[in-house]
């Protein structure tokens, strides 16, 4: 039978199939790619003719390229029908603070940092796409400042994010509505996926206040320290060595 003799379907079916397997041989080159550039990178880091400075920016690369490499598998499992990943007990105020570095390697701004320990339940990829978005979003359009805030507040997490930028207000914000009308529609759906939510509206500084509000975990137990006894054995029994 040739092509032209098969159904709709069919051809639909080849097509799409042709599509996926393009798709992934893609991704597969891309995260290759990714690898040379971690390994190169690795080796200008641990060298000793750079600077401090050239060293961080090196070091914020290569966390760049991890976090690619993690929405790469995402796509993956995308491909397969995954549901949303489970979700973990994560660091929010420690995860915020990475984000916020890279940033301040890669803006003339000043962003601030003001936070508290945090811990969430959520997908940790789903948290760093959700500030790269809000905190790109207000680097591009600030005057000249960023705020970033985490606390616990009444069993939630916030990570609020002020800019001196021009807002959302009629006659002031057309500029920036382009700009953050996708990014903001992602992060509204990676935080409400895991049971948070997201407020906009003005800062005192002038300019847009972005402020995720995600579901509190409390820290994990510190593990039981083990204490030696006479004998030269632990408080478990064992010997010691």
């Amino acid at each position: 039978m040739s092509d032209g003799q098969l159904s709709p379907q069919v051809r639909a079916a080849a097509g799409g199939a042709a599509h996926t397997l393009w798709r992934r041989r893609l991704r597969h080159d891309i995260r290759h790619e990714l690898g040379t550039i971690i390994m190169l990178a690795s080796a200008v880091a641990v060298s000793r003719d750079i600077g401090e400075v050239s060293r961080q920016r090196i070091e914020q690369l290569l966390g760049e390229t991890r976090w690619l490499d993690h929405l790469l598998r995402r796509l993956d499992e995308d491909d397969d029908d995954q549901p949303l990943p489970f979700p973990e007990r994560i660091r929010v105020d420690a995860l915020t603070e990475e984000v916020v570095t890279g940033m301040r390697l890669a803006t003339p701004h000043e962003v601030c940092l003001d936070a508290d320990e945090a811990w969430a339940h959520m997908d940790p990829v789903a948290l760093w796409r959700a500030l790269r978005n809000v905190l790109d979003n207000a680097c591009r359009v600030a005057g000249g400042r960023v705020d970033v805030r985490v606390e616990v507040v009444q069993g939630w997490v916030a990570v609020q994010i002020d800019d001196d930028g021009p807002g959302f207000g009629a006659g002031r914000g057309e500029q920036r509505q382009g700009l953050a009308s996708l990014g903001l529609g992602i992060v509204h759906d990676l935080i409400s996926g895991y049971g948070g939510s997201l407020e906009i509206r003005t800062c005192e500084m002038g300019g847009a206040r972005v402020r995720m509000l995600l579901p509190s975990a409390p820290p994990p137990e510190p593990l039981p320290a083990v204490e030696a006894h006479p004998g030269g054995h632990a408080d478990d029994g064992r010997p010691r060595p």
